[in-house]
């Protein structure tokens, strides 16, 4: 009895750890995709909107009522319904859509890079200045530049993000003509690159529109500002807060004690102790621009995802908007296991 108990436990730890945290996040992002499929299917059958008329319209006739109604599946029970809902996805199949008579993920690879472009370039916009500006708040705390920091960080959590597209395009475009106006590119350039990713601002530099290139930027670097700052706002203040607990701990005072530069201790040894928050943090932000761009991109006029989804909703195109719920709720848990998979690789402790 006693060697079976000593065999079990020795099975049992030869089991690798690795393995077991992998298999734990396949878990998880399962039963959170399949969570995801969920509620976007039973939104697609609680919205007072009938998918038979919205594919057939008003004017059909009972019969073809009767036989689109088959054709959907909507008279089979709601556990089968929804097996065919999450096989379909799972194949890409995210349906056809009515607005556009595409399939809907080719319309969502269609306007995707956009949002993608718009939130990358805020991102960047954020993490450039957000960062630095966390970090020197923290060091001179309570100086004119931390309260400058603090105030920068309220306005970006206070004012709401379409004011300040308004007021940005009313400035900026209106009244000192610096940046071009809604849209994504000047009529004059359209159609001159062809797609490579699909970005503008790579694809022209690809393929050496520079001409194109400058147009594409002056119609980006207003909404990506603004979604930067927005950006900046939660980076700086999480990067202040992170810091000033890595200032205050004993090995700081021990590193300035043995007579470091400031340089050092700030950026040495506090700053490399916070990157692996900040990686989070980063990600984190990155994902909520990408989902959260809707009311920018309908203010410039981005033809990016936000928009093709609200678009959709006005013209009842459940499909579409399914689709693109999907892929957002997708996009965004890839981007927390991409996180998860950097803060292993920069903290061996978390292995």
């Amino acid at each position: 009895m006693a060697d079976t108990t000593h065999g079990e436990g020795r099975r049992a730890s030869s089991f690798p750890p690795w393995l077991k945290k992998t298999l734990a996040t396949l878990a998880t992002v399962a039963a959170t995709i399949l969570g995801l499929l969920f509620v976007t299917f039973m939104i697609g059958r609680v919205m007072p909107i009938d998918p038979v008329l919205a594919v057939i319209g008003e004017r059909a006739t009972q019969a073809q009522y009767n036989q689109t109604f088959r054709d959907l599946g909507l008279d089979k029970p709601l556990l089968t319904q929804f097996w065919i809902y999450v096989t379909d996805v799972l194949r890409g199949d995210l349906g056809e859509s009515i607005r556009t008579g595409q399939k809907v993920t080719t319309d969502i690879a269609r306007v995707f890079p956009a949002t993608l472009e718009l939130a990358t370039l805020g991102t960047l916009f954020g993490v450039v200045l957000g960062v630095p500006l966390g970090v020197i708040a923290a060091v001179r705390r309570g100086s004119w530049i931390d309260q400058l920091a603090r105030f920068v960080g309220l306005i970006g959590y206070s004012m709401p993000i379409f004011w300040l597209g308004l007021v940005g395009l009313l400035i900026f475009y209106g009244i000192l003509g610096w940046v071009a106006g809604p849209g994504r590119l000047g009529i004059f350039y359209q159609g001159i690159v062809e797609p490579i990713t699909g970005m503008l601002l790579i694809d022209s530099a690809l393929r050496g529109e520079w001409a194109v290139f400058r147009s594409a930027f002056s119609h980006i670097i207003l909404p990506a500002s603004l979604l930067g700052y927005y950006s900046l706002a939660y980076i700086s203040r999480m990067t202040r807060s992170f810091m000033l607990e890595q200032l205050g701990s004993e090995y700081v005072i021990t590193a300035r004690v043995k007579g470091l530069s400031e340089w050092q201790v700030v950026w040495g040894h506090a700053f490399r102790n916070i990157r692996i928050q900040l990686i989070t943090v980063i990600a984190l932000a990155y994902a909520n621009l990408l989902e959260g761009s809707v009311l920018t991109e309908i203010i410039f006029a981005w033809p990016g995802l936000g928009q093709y989804i609200t678009t959709s909703l006005l013209a009842n195109d459940m499909n579409s908007v399914l689709g693109g719920t999907i892929v957002i709720g997708t996009i965004f848990v890839a981007i927390n296991i991409f996180s998860d998979l950097l803060y292993r690789f920069f903290d061996p402790r978390s292995k």
